[in-house]
Protein backbone atom coordinates (compact mmCIF):
# COMPACT_ATOMS: atom_id res chain seq x y z
CA UNK A 1 0.00 0.00 0.00
CA UNK A 2 1.10 3.38 -0.69
CA UNK A 3 2.47 5.77 2.76
CA UNK A 4 -0.18 7.82 3.89
CA UNK A 5 1.95 11.06 1.92
CA UNK A 6 0.92 9.33 -1.03
CA UNK A 7 -2.89 8.92 -0.03
CA UNK A 8 -3.91 12.09 1.46
CA UNK A 9 -7.16 11.57 3.44
CA UNK A 10 -5.52 8.68 5.11
CA UNK A 11 -3.83 10.84 7.25
CA UNK A 12 -5.60 13.85 8.69
CA UNK A 13 -2.39 15.31 10.10
CA UNK A 14 -1.08 15.88 6.85
CA UNK A 15 -1.72 19.93 5.91
CA UNK A 16 -3.85 20.68 3.16
CA UNK A 17 -1.35 21.90 0.86
CA UNK A 18 0.75 18.58 1.34
CA UNK A 19 -2.52 16.56 0.76
CA UNK A 20 -3.33 19.24 -2.29
CA UNK A 21 -0.10 17.75 -3.98
CA UNK A 22 -0.66 14.22 -3.33
CA UNK A 23 -3.99 14.39 -4.82
CA UNK A 24 -2.70 16.50 -8.05
CA UNK A 25 0.35 13.99 -8.01
CA UNK A 26 -1.88 10.73 -8.14
CA UNK A 27 -3.65 12.05 -11.51
CA UNK A 28 -0.49 13.05 -13.29
CA UNK A 29 0.88 9.38 -12.34
CA UNK A 30 -2.32 7.60 -14.10
CA UNK A 31 -1.60 10.03 -16.99
CA UNK A 32 1.72 8.34 -17.09
CA UNK A 33 1.19 5.42 -19.20
CA UNK A 34 -0.93 6.93 -21.59
CA UNK A 35 -0.44 8.62 -25.40
CA UNK A 36 -0.98 11.91 -26.48
CA UNK A 37 -3.79 9.95 -28.58
CA UNK A 38 -4.75 7.99 -26.07
CA UNK A 39 -5.24 11.39 -23.92
CA UNK A 40 -7.31 13.09 -26.30
CA UNK A 41 -9.78 10.59 -27.68
CA UNK A 42 -13.57 9.94 -26.33
CA UNK A 43 -14.93 6.50 -26.86
CA UNK A 44 -18.79 7.69 -25.81
CA UNK A 45 -20.47 10.90 -24.41
CA UNK A 46 -20.71 9.68 -20.98
CA UNK A 47 -16.83 9.50 -20.93
CA UNK A 48 -14.26 12.40 -21.01
CA UNK A 49 -11.09 11.83 -22.34
CA UNK A 50 -8.21 11.87 -20.27
CA UNK A 51 -6.47 14.92 -21.36
CA UNK A 52 -10.04 16.75 -20.41
CA UNK A 53 -9.97 15.18 -16.84
CA UNK A 54 -6.36 16.84 -16.02
CA UNK A 55 -7.31 20.10 -17.76
CA UNK A 56 -11.31 19.93 -15.94
CA UNK A 57 -9.87 19.22 -12.18
CA UNK A 58 -7.07 22.54 -12.97
CA UNK A 59 -9.83 24.88 -14.28
CA UNK A 60 -11.54 23.63 -11.10
CA UNK A 61 -8.95 25.49 -8.31
CA UNK A 62 -7.91 28.26 -10.78
CA UNK A 63 -11.60 29.49 -11.30
CA UNK A 64 -13.23 28.87 -7.77
CA UNK A 65 -9.78 29.90 -5.97
CA UNK A 66 -7.31 31.44 -7.44
CA UNK A 67 -9.34 33.86 -9.60
CA UNK A 68 -12.08 34.19 -7.29
CA UNK A 69 -9.82 34.74 -4.17
CA UNK A 70 -6.05 35.67 -4.85
CA UNK A 71 -5.69 39.13 -5.77
CA UNK A 72 -3.58 39.79 -8.53
CA UNK A 73 -3.94 36.13 -10.37
CA UNK A 74 -4.07 35.66 -13.74
CA UNK A 75 -5.52 32.86 -15.57
CA UNK A 76 -3.28 30.84 -17.10
CA UNK A 77 -5.23 30.84 -20.87
CA UNK A 78 -8.57 33.02 -21.00
CA UNK A 79 -9.43 30.60 -23.83
CA UNK A 80 -9.12 28.01 -21.31
CA UNK A 81 -12.87 28.28 -19.11
CA UNK A 82 -14.66 27.42 -22.24
CA UNK A 83 -12.73 23.71 -22.99
CA UNK A 84 -12.77 22.86 -19.67
CA UNK A 85 -16.00 23.89 -17.44
CA UNK A 86 -18.17 21.01 -16.95
CA UNK A 87 -21.73 21.56 -15.87
CA UNK A 88 -21.88 24.87 -14.50
CA UNK A 89 -24.40 27.12 -15.56
CA UNK A 90 -23.12 30.08 -13.50
CA UNK A 91 -19.94 30.18 -15.57
CA UNK A 92 -21.16 30.52 -19.04
CA UNK A 93 -20.80 29.23 -22.37
CA UNK A 94 -18.76 26.04 -22.70
CA UNK A 95 -18.04 23.49 -25.18
CA UNK A 96 -20.23 20.47 -25.63
CA UNK A 97 -19.61 17.36 -23.34
CA UNK A 98 -19.82 14.73 -26.27
CA UNK A 99 -17.47 16.78 -28.05
CA UNK A 100 -14.79 17.00 -25.83
CA UNK A 101 -13.10 14.40 -27.87
CA UNK A 102 -12.31 16.87 -30.73
CA UNK A 103 -9.96 19.35 -28.41
CA UNK A 104 -6.94 17.90 -30.06
CA UNK A 105 -4.72 21.20 -29.01
CA UNK A 106 -3.66 22.18 -26.40
CA UNK A 107 -1.59 19.06 -26.21
CA UNK A 108 -0.72 16.67 -22.94
CA UNK A 109 2.49 18.77 -22.36
CA UNK A 110 0.44 21.99 -22.52
CA UNK A 111 -2.26 21.03 -20.18
CA UNK A 112 0.77 19.40 -18.25
CA UNK A 113 2.38 22.71 -18.01
CA UNK A 114 -1.20 24.51 -17.36
CA UNK A 115 -1.52 22.07 -14.02
CA UNK A 116 2.13 22.92 -13.28
CA UNK A 117 1.11 27.44 -13.21
CA UNK A 118 -2.02 26.65 -11.13
CA UNK A 119 -0.35 24.18 -8.95
CA UNK A 120 2.58 26.78 -8.11
CA UNK A 121 -0.28 29.22 -7.78
CA UNK A 122 -2.00 27.27 -5.67
CA UNK A 123 0.69 26.18 -2.83
CA UNK A 124 1.88 30.23 -3.02
CA UNK A 125 -1.67 31.10 -2.19
CA UNK A 126 -3.08 28.55 0.68
CA UNK A 127 -1.40 29.86 3.53
CA UNK A 128 -3.33 32.61 3.75
CA UNK A 129 -6.76 31.87 2.72
CA UNK A 130 -9.44 31.85 5.02
CA UNK A 131 -11.39 29.00 6.36
CA UNK A 132 -14.29 29.35 3.98
CA UNK A 133 -11.82 29.38 1.06
CA UNK A 134 -9.88 26.81 2.42
CA UNK A 135 -12.80 25.01 2.49
CA UNK A 136 -12.90 25.40 -1.38
CA UNK A 137 -9.42 23.57 -1.62
CA UNK A 138 -10.67 20.53 0.44
CA UNK A 139 -13.93 20.48 -1.90
CA UNK A 140 -11.39 20.55 -4.58
CA UNK A 141 -9.20 17.61 -3.86
CA UNK A 142 -11.60 15.35 -3.04
CA UNK A 143 -13.69 16.72 -7.01
CA UNK A 144 -9.88 15.61 -8.14
CA UNK A 145 -10.30 12.19 -6.45
CA UNK A 146 -13.85 11.73 -8.48
CA UNK A 147 -12.13 12.39 -11.62
CA UNK A 148 -9.45 10.17 -10.80
CA UNK A 149 -12.08 7.18 -10.49
CA UNK A 150 -13.65 8.25 -14.10
CA UNK A 151 -9.82 8.76 -15.64
CA UNK A 152 -9.72 5.01 -14.84
CA UNK A 153 -13.32 3.55 -15.43
CA UNK A 154 -13.19 5.98 -19.12
CA UNK A 155 -9.78 4.94 -20.30
CA UNK A 156 -11.05 1.18 -19.53
CA UNK A 157 -13.84 2.11 -21.89
CA UNK A 158 -11.54 3.08 -24.65
CA UNK A 159 -9.24 0.83 -24.78
CA UNK A 160 -12.33 -1.68 -24.97
CA UNK A 161 -13.21 0.01 -28.15
CA UNK A 162 -10.00 -0.95 -29.63
CA UNK A 163 -10.08 -3.81 -31.96
CA UNK A 164 -6.57 -5.22 -30.23
CA UNK A 165 -7.90 -4.63 -26.72
CA UNK A 166 -4.80 -3.32 -25.35
CA UNK A 167 -3.49 -3.59 -21.69
CA UNK A 168 -3.09 -0.40 -19.65
CA UNK A 169 -1.20 -2.14 -17.15
CA UNK A 170 0.34 -5.77 -17.35
CA UNK A 171 -0.24 -7.94 -14.63
CA UNK A 172 0.76 -11.58 -13.60
CA UNK A 173 -1.50 -14.51 -14.35
CA UNK A 174 -4.22 -15.28 -11.63
CA UNK A 175 -4.27 -17.62 -9.30
CA UNK A 176 -7.81 -19.36 -9.14
CA UNK A 177 -9.45 -18.56 -5.62
CA UNK A 178 -12.01 -21.14 -4.75
CA UNK A 179 -15.50 -20.34 -4.98
CA UNK A 180 -17.44 -18.86 -1.82
CA UNK A 181 -19.80 -20.68 -0.30
CA UNK A 182 -23.60 -19.78 -0.41
CA UNK A 183 -25.03 -16.88 0.31
CA UNK A 184 -25.15 -15.89 4.12
CA UNK A 185 -27.65 -13.21 5.62
CA UNK A 186 -27.05 -10.48 8.59
CA UNK A 187 -30.08 -9.12 9.90
CA UNK A 188 -30.11 -5.16 9.80
CA UNK A 189 -31.14 -2.68 12.48
CA UNK A 190 -34.54 -1.85 12.94
CA UNK A 191 -37.06 0.81 14.18
CA UNK A 192 -35.89 4.46 13.75
CA UNK A 193 -32.28 5.24 13.02
CA UNK A 194 -30.25 8.33 11.82
CA UNK A 195 -28.44 8.18 8.35
CA UNK A 196 -26.54 11.34 6.42
CA UNK A 197 -23.43 12.57 7.47
CA UNK A 198 -23.09 14.05 11.20
CA UNK A 199 -21.06 16.85 10.01
CA UNK A 200 -17.61 16.00 11.62
CA UNK A 201 -14.58 16.27 8.33
CA UNK A 202 -15.43 16.79 4.13
CA UNK A 203 -18.47 15.34 2.98
CA UNK A 204 -20.70 16.62 -0.45
CA UNK A 205 -23.64 18.71 0.34
CA UNK A 206 -25.86 16.04 -1.03
CA UNK A 207 -24.98 13.70 2.08
CA UNK A 208 -26.87 15.70 4.40
CA UNK A 209 -28.42 17.03 6.42
CA UNK A 210 -28.39 13.74 8.89
CA UNK A 211 -32.14 12.69 9.62
CA UNK A 212 -34.40 9.96 10.75
CA UNK A 213 -34.81 7.06 8.60
CA UNK A 214 -37.39 4.17 9.86
CA UNK A 215 -36.27 0.49 9.00
CA UNK A 216 -38.15 -2.12 8.68
CA UNK A 217 -36.72 -5.97 9.57
CA UNK A 218 -34.80 -6.96 7.05
CA UNK A 219 -30.94 -8.91 5.78
CA UNK A 220 -28.59 -8.33 3.66
CA UNK A 221 -26.17 -10.60 2.15
CA UNK A 222 -23.00 -11.31 3.26
CA UNK A 223 -21.28 -10.31 0.17
CA UNK A 224 -22.05 -9.43 -3.27
CA UNK A 225 -22.54 -11.72 -6.11
CA UNK A 226 -20.22 -13.01 -7.79
CA UNK A 227 -19.28 -13.70 -11.58
CA UNK A 228 -19.70 -17.52 -11.01
CA UNK A 229 -23.75 -16.36 -9.21
CA UNK A 230 -23.88 -13.62 -12.53
CA UNK A 231 -23.23 -16.64 -15.15
CA UNK A 232 -26.16 -18.79 -13.49
CA UNK A 233 -28.61 -16.35 -14.01
CA UNK A 234 -27.64 -15.86 -17.80
CA UNK A 235 -27.42 -19.78 -18.34
CA UNK A 236 -31.31 -19.86 -16.66
CA UNK A 237 -32.34 -17.07 -19.78
CA UNK A 238 -31.98 -14.02 -17.23
CA UNK A 239 -31.48 -11.61 -19.92
CA UNK A 240 -34.43 -13.49 -22.28
CA UNK A 241 -37.31 -13.67 -19.00
CA UNK A 242 -39.04 -10.41 -19.08
CA UNK A 243 -40.87 -11.20 -15.66
CA UNK A 244 -37.71 -10.38 -14.05
CA UNK A 245 -37.11 -6.98 -15.67
CA UNK A 246 -38.86 -3.44 -14.78
CA UNK A 247 -40.75 -2.39 -18.02
CA UNK A 248 -37.81 0.48 -18.39
CA UNK A 249 -34.98 -2.20 -18.20
CA UNK A 250 -37.12 -4.75 -20.79
CA UNK A 251 -37.08 -2.03 -23.06
CA UNK A 252 -33.25 -1.32 -22.60
CA UNK A 253 -32.11 -5.32 -23.42
CA UNK A 254 -34.06 -5.09 -26.19
CA UNK A 255 -33.47 -2.17 -27.82
CA UNK A 256 -29.47 -3.11 -27.16
CA UNK A 257 -29.35 -6.52 -27.33
CA UNK A 258 -28.09 -6.80 -23.84
CA UNK A 259 -27.23 -10.55 -22.95
CA UNK A 260 -24.48 -10.35 -20.50
CA UNK A 261 -22.04 -7.51 -18.10
CA UNK A 262 -20.60 -5.11 -20.14
CA UNK A 263 -16.99 -6.15 -21.93
CA UNK A 264 -17.93 -9.78 -21.46
CA UNK A 265 -17.71 -11.84 -24.25
CA UNK A 266 -17.96 -15.89 -24.96
CA UNK A 267 -15.06 -17.25 -26.90
CA UNK A 268 -14.03 -20.83 -27.16
CA UNK A 269 -16.83 -21.89 -24.81
CA UNK A 270 -16.14 -20.20 -22.06
CA UNK A 271 -16.62 -16.07 -20.83
CA UNK A 272 -14.02 -13.77 -21.09
CA UNK A 273 -14.14 -10.22 -19.67
CA UNK A 274 -11.95 -6.98 -20.81
CA UNK A 275 -10.21 -5.20 -18.36
CA UNK A 276 -7.16 -3.17 -17.38
CA UNK A 277 -5.10 -5.96 -17.80
CA UNK A 278 -6.23 -6.78 -21.06
CA UNK A 279 -8.80 -9.56 -22.23
CA UNK A 280 -8.96 -12.61 -19.52
CA UNK A 281 -11.16 -15.45 -18.80
CA UNK A 282 -14.12 -14.08 -16.47
CA UNK A 283 -13.25 -15.76 -12.59
CA UNK A 284 -16.42 -16.57 -11.38
CA UNK A 285 -15.00 -16.14 -7.66
CA UNK A 286 -14.51 -12.35 -8.54
CA UNK A 287 -17.33 -10.24 -7.62
CA UNK A 288 -19.61 -9.07 -10.85
CA UNK A 289 -19.33 -5.54 -11.88
CA UNK A 290 -20.06 -3.10 -14.58
CA UNK A 291 -23.45 -3.81 -14.35
CA UNK A 292 -26.52 -1.22 -14.58
CA UNK A 293 -29.76 -0.88 -12.35
CA UNK A 294 -32.22 -2.40 -14.46
CA UNK A 295 -29.26 -5.69 -14.60
CA UNK A 296 -29.17 -5.04 -10.73
CA UNK A 297 -32.70 -5.32 -10.21
CA UNK A 298 -33.37 -8.45 -12.27
CA UNK A 299 -30.85 -10.54 -10.82
CA UNK A 300 -32.24 -9.66 -7.58
CA UNK A 301 -35.84 -10.84 -8.82
CA UNK A 302 -34.57 -13.64 -10.16
CA UNK A 303 -32.54 -14.34 -7.06
CA UNK A 304 -36.09 -13.88 -5.16
CA UNK A 305 -34.47 -11.38 -3.16
CA UNK A 306 -34.58 -7.30 -3.41
CA UNK A 307 -31.97 -4.53 -4.08
CA UNK A 308 -31.31 -2.91 -0.37
CA UNK A 309 -32.21 0.94 0.38
CA UNK A 310 -29.49 3.03 0.49
CA UNK A 311 -30.40 3.66 4.66
CA UNK A 312 -30.11 -0.10 5.16
CA UNK A 313 -26.92 -0.53 3.20
CA UNK A 314 -25.45 3.13 5.70
CA UNK A 315 -26.80 1.43 8.88
CA UNK A 316 -25.06 -1.23 8.23
CA UNK A 317 -21.87 0.43 7.22
CA UNK A 318 -21.33 2.85 10.06
CA UNK A 319 -19.91 0.02 11.84
CA UNK A 320 -17.20 -0.62 8.90
CA UNK A 321 -13.84 1.17 8.29
CA UNK A 322 -14.64 3.04 5.06
CA UNK A 323 -10.65 2.63 4.36
CA UNK A 324 -11.17 -1.25 4.29
CA UNK A 325 -11.38 -3.65 1.17
CA UNK A 326 -10.11 -3.24 -2.21
CA UNK A 327 -9.89 0.41 -3.08
CA UNK A 328 -7.20 2.53 -5.58
CA UNK A 329 -4.05 2.38 -3.75
CA UNK A 330 -1.85 3.79 -6.69
CA UNK A 331 -1.63 4.41 -10.72
CA UNK A 332 -1.81 1.06 -11.37
CA UNK A 333 -3.83 -2.27 -12.24
CA UNK A 334 -7.49 -1.85 -10.60
CA UNK A 335 -9.71 -4.88 -10.96
CA UNK A 336 -12.55 -6.50 -8.09
CA UNK A 337 -10.63 -9.39 -6.21
CA UNK A 338 -12.73 -11.89 -4.51
CA UNK A 339 -12.91 -11.25 -0.85
CA UNK A 340 -11.62 -13.93 1.73
CA UNK A 341 -14.46 -13.26 4.33
CA UNK A 342 -16.73 -10.28 6.10
CA UNK A 343 -19.13 -8.31 4.49
CA UNK A 344 -16.52 -6.16 2.57
CA UNK A 345 -18.97 -2.95 2.23
CA UNK A 346 -16.28 -0.81 1.15
CA UNK A 347 -14.12 -1.47 -2.20
CA UNK A 348 -14.11 -3.66 -5.10
CA UNK A 349 -17.26 -2.29 -7.24
CA UNK A 350 -20.29 0.54 -5.95
CA UNK A 351 -23.22 -1.57 -5.12
CA UNK A 352 -26.95 -0.20 -6.74
CA UNK A 353 -29.20 0.26 -4.15
CA UNK A 354 -33.24 0.86 -4.55
CA UNK A 355 -33.00 4.25 -3.55
CA UNK A 356 -33.95 6.98 -6.14
CA UNK A 357 -31.00 10.03 -6.19
CA UNK A 358 -33.27 12.58 -4.28
CA UNK A 359 -32.75 15.24 -1.64
CA UNK A 360 -32.71 14.62 2.08
CA UNK A 361 -35.43 16.75 3.85
CA UNK A 362 -33.54 20.25 4.77
CA UNK A 363 -31.28 19.95 1.88
CA UNK A 364 -30.52 23.56 0.52
CA UNK A 365 -28.13 23.83 -2.34
CA UNK A 366 -24.76 25.79 -1.56
CA UNK A 367 -25.23 29.68 -2.62
CA UNK A 368 -23.07 30.57 -6.11
CA UNK A 369 -21.43 27.93 -8.93
CA UNK A 370 -20.57 25.44 -6.30
CA UNK A 371 -24.30 24.72 -5.46
CA UNK A 372 -24.29 23.07 -8.98
CA UNK A 373 -22.67 20.67 -7.60
CA UNK A 374 -24.40 18.05 -7.32
CA UNK A 375 -28.12 19.18 -6.42
CA UNK A 376 -29.33 19.82 -10.03
CA UNK A 377 -28.71 16.56 -10.85
CA UNK A 378 -31.38 14.71 -8.45
CA UNK A 379 -33.71 13.33 -10.83
CA UNK A 380 -34.17 9.96 -12.73
CA UNK A 381 -30.93 8.64 -11.12
CA UNK A 382 -29.97 6.05 -8.79
CA UNK A 383 -27.96 5.59 -5.86
CA UNK A 384 -24.79 3.17 -4.72
CA UNK A 385 -22.96 3.11 -2.13
CA UNK A 386 -19.75 1.90 -1.00
CA UNK A 387 -17.10 3.06 -3.68
CA UNK A 388 -14.72 0.66 -5.99
CA UNK A 389 -11.40 -1.00 -6.52
CA UNK A 390 -11.17 2.45 -8.84
CA UNK A 391 -11.70 4.30 -5.73
CA UNK A 392 -8.93 6.75 -4.36
CA UNK A 393 -8.74 5.09 -0.64
CA UNK A 394 -9.92 7.32 1.59
CA UNK A 395 -12.28 8.84 -0.64
CA UNK A 396 -15.21 7.34 0.27
CA UNK A 397 -17.42 7.34 3.81
CA UNK A 398 -20.52 4.97 5.01
CA UNK A 399 -22.73 7.93 4.32
CA UNK A 400 -21.46 8.73 0.79
CA UNK A 401 -23.84 8.85 -2.07
CA UNK A 402 -22.44 8.13 -5.56
CA UNK A 403 -25.71 8.24 -8.22
CA UNK A 404 -25.83 7.14 -11.84
CA UNK A 405 -28.37 6.96 -14.30
CA UNK A 406 -30.24 3.22 -14.66
CA UNK A 407 -28.80 2.34 -17.73
CA UNK A 408 -25.10 3.04 -17.14
CA UNK A 409 -22.65 0.39 -16.23
CA UNK A 410 -19.23 1.46 -17.62
CA UNK A 411 -18.55 2.30 -13.99
CA UNK A 412 -17.21 -0.76 -11.53
CA UNK A 413 -20.78 -1.67 -9.98
CA UNK A 414 -22.35 -4.49 -8.50
CA UNK A 415 -24.72 -6.22 -6.73
CA UNK A 416 -25.46 -7.03 -2.94
CA UNK A 417 -28.98 -8.49 -2.36
CA UNK A 418 -31.25 -7.33 0.54
CA UNK A 419 -34.63 -9.21 1.75
CA UNK A 420 -37.42 -8.58 4.14
CA UNK A 421 -37.87 -10.26 6.97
Amino acid sequence: MASDAAYPFAAASLGLADRFLAVRSLTLALAERLSDADATVQSMPDASPAKWHLAHTTWFFETFVLRDHVPGYRLHDERWPFLFNSYYEAEGQRHARHRRGMVTRPTMDEVRAYRAHVDAAMVAAIPDLVPDVAALVDLGCHHEQQHQELFVTDMLHLFSENPLEPAWYPAARKVPVAMPGPIGWIAGREGVVEIGHDGAGFAFDCEGPRHAALLAPHALADRTITNGEWIQFIADGGYRDARHWLADGWAWVKAEGIAAPLYWEERDGGWTRFGLDGRRAVDPAAPVTHVSFFEADAFASWAGARLPTEAEWEAAAEAHDPAGGNQMDEAGAVEPRPTASGPGLFGNVWEWTGSAYRPYPGFRAAEGAVGEYNGKFMSGQFVLRGGSCATPRGHVRASYRNFFYPHQRWQFTGVRLAKDL
